[in-house]
């Protein structure tokens, strides 16, 4: 049960502090996969695909070598667990970030909050009014509750620290080189789609939860309506349905037309409330924290029953007589 233990820790650990400001280990891990990207990259998917085997299993070995180093003392295994659940959460860092530019909105502090929300997205800010950068938060936030929150709780709830921290290296590399422009298409293609294949089961559990925590069934039942009419014209597989089921239960319309370096992305229309404004960051950050103590609960199920099946043969096997 120290794992479910050090999950809860670690959890309260970031609600309660966000991110550490200095030395950061997904920082280091950005630094060294930058480092090593110099020599492995190509204009090839083959390369692509060998930055980020030699990366995601280098630093799943260390979360096997955590795992064994501690399993002999519960203490140990959840402090541990506490502080590789801490390392790889950005809960309370993402629901600062959207109030920061939801006062800032409500100042009437345009241009600051254009380049705050440069912190969440990678869009092209610079001419975005209020609503599109109140759009884009929120959209921010529904992603990366289920990235961020959701699908590293639910990965360290199955596989421990090894699927902690081995899920946030393969999201960390998505971030950095899973991109559709010139340098990435190719080289970031075995990035993206590892990405897309771990967080598919989160991203389902998030709208899950988004229905449970809609509080009226009319909320729930539009949020299941626009994931299933509105999620599929997205062109991400798990972005879509989570920003759907959030466009859903707070009533309002998100997608539509981005830029990215130059090029104008079309997302298509998700929900079929009125546009989203700043009004609508502070309902969707709660809706965020709803969702992100809720996949706790979750993960600390899949945890308890993980430790249940492993400790339960060992229990009912015979002893041997001496």
């Amino acid at each position: 049960m120290s794992r479910a233990l050090g999950l809860a820790l670690g959890w309260a650990l970031d609600q309660a502090f966000g991110d550490p400001r200095r030395w950061h280990p997904v920082a280091g891990f950005g630094s060294a996969a930058a480092a090593l990207e110099q020599r492995t990259y190509a204009v090839r998917r083959v390369n692509g695909a060998a930055h980020v085997a030699a990366l995601v299993t280098s630093t799943a070995a260390l979360g096997v070598v955590a795992e064994r180093a501690t399993r002999h003392s519960r203490l140990a295994h959840t402090l541990a667990t506490a502080a590789a659940t801490w390392a790889v959460l950005g809960g309370r860092s993402l629901t600062r970030e959207a109030l920061t530019i939801d006062g800032q909105l409500r100042r009437g502090e345009l241009e600051a909050a254009r380049v705050q929300v440069r912190n969440l997205v990678g869009r092209e800010t610079s001419t975005l009014d209020a609503d599109e950068v109140a759009r884009a938060c929120i959209e921010s936030l529904a992603e990366n509750t289920s990235d961020a929150v959701v699908a590293p709780l639910l990965w360290g709830g199955l596989l421990g620290m090894p699927g902690l921290v081995a899920y946030r290296a393969v999201n960390t590399l998505d971030a950095m080189v899973g991109h559709r422009n010139d340098r990435y298409r190719e080289f970031g293609w075995a990035a993206a789609k590892l990405d897309d294949v771990v967080n598919w089961v989160p991203a389902r559990v998030t709208v899950a939860l988004a229905l449970a925590s809609s509080g009226s069934r009319e909320r729930a039942t539009q949020a299941w309506d626009a994931v299933r009419r509105d999620a599929p014209a997205h062109p991400s597989p798990n972005g879509g349905v989570v920003e759907a089921a959030f466009a859903g239960v707070l009533g309002v319309r998100l997608g539509g037309s981005n830029t990215y370096d130059g090029r104008t992305e079309d997302r298509g229309v998700l929900g079929t409330g009125p546009s989203a404004g700043a009004p609508d960051i502070d309902a969707a950050t709660r809706l965020a924290r709803l969702l992100s103590a809720g996949s706790l609960a979750v993960a600390v199920a899949v945890a308890v029953g993980v430790a249940v099946a492993i400790s339960g043969p060992a229990r009912g096997r015979p002893r041997r007589r001496r």
